[in-house]
């Protein structure tokens, strides 16, 4: 099936502050082509990560596969049950030079950082740097991916304890991890505007 399990979805996507046991990354996406001013939806689904290699970089190898056009503009939208690790940033921000023709935006269940290296704040600034929408996942995003990609059996979406409260901490912290960057971008602004 294309759609994941109730159960998968509510464990994994839940958006705790400690998370524990939760090892693996769930992604789900959406594939859309731009045609002029309508766009045409062209492949949804979810991937995870299989034997040591991270879902981020088997949808990379996924997409890179069909051998895009490059006349033409994509939109990638994908939904993750963990942000993107250092190693997976650098992938996703070198992966987006070589495509200008694509844009991708990630909503987030839940920021990673790993203990040893503390690097993952570094990764998401330059993935945003290269481009990437980046955000927090919040009940519309939840819904959202509840109607697409889980087999709900026409279940309406009902948040947890906590899910608003936890979106708004979560966005709090990568908002602070991506300060420096809007605050280089407002001076810039500020610059051209004042013809310096």
């Amino acid at each position: 099936s294309i759609l994941m399990q109730r159960r998968l979805f509510l464990y994994n996507f839940r958006n705790l502050r400690k998370a524990k046991g939760r090892r693996e990354t769930y992604l789900c996406y959406v594939v859309k082509r731009r045609d002029s001013a309508t766009s045409c939806s062209l492949d949804f689904g979810y991937l995870r990560n299989q034997m040591g290699c991270h879902v981020e970089v088997l949808f990379l190898r996924y997409i890179a596969a069909w051998d895009l056009d490059p006349g033409r503009c994509y939109r990638i939208t994908w939904f993750t049950s963990w942000s993107p690790c250092y190693d997976c940033a650098q992938h996703i921000a070198s992966f987006l030079r070589s495509y200008p023709n694509l844009s991708l935006r990630i909503f987030m269940a839940r920021l990673y950082f790993c203990e040893e290296r503390k690097a993952e704040p570094e990764g998401l600034r330059r993935l945003h740097k290269a481009g990437a929408q980046i955000a927090i996942m919040t009940f519309k995003d939840y819904f959202y991916c509840w109607n697409t990609f889980v087999e709900n059996r026409e279940q309406a979406f009902k948040g947890w304890e906590g899910l608003h409260e936890n979106s708004v901490h979560l966005a709090r912290k990568l908002r602070r991890i991506l300060l420096p960057l809007y605050e280089v971008d407002d001076l810039r602004d500020a610059f051209k505007v004042l013809g310096l």
